[in-house]
């Protein structure tokens, strides 16, 4: 695993109130959430940024209420298509 060490202003965990570890993990999460609902990273990928398994990314999405899936408006249409031919 490679590390990365940034800077971050001191307030950033004060505004959060939240210590510097509890911070880092949820940056690492709001990354790997950004990049999953760009269609960037697939839901493994992205657990595994948020340091997590994939159905724990998942189930924490949801806890938050953030989309789960990510499905592009055309291949609904299509897939709905689909659905009402059969």
């Amino acid at each position: 695993m490679i590390s990365l060490t940034i800077d971050l202003p001191e307030e950033a965990f004060s505004a959060l109130r939240v210590a510097p570890r509890q911070f880092a993990t949820e940056l690492r999460f709001a990354a790997a959430v950004q990049w999953y609902h760009q269609g960037l990273l697939s839901g493994s990928t992205a657990a595994g940024i948020a340091g997590m398994t994939r159905l724990a990314f998942l189930d924490e999405l949801a806890r938050r209420r953030l989309d789960t899936v990510k499905i592009d408006l055309a291949d609904l249409e299509a897939g709905l298509r689909c659905f009402a031919k059969s």
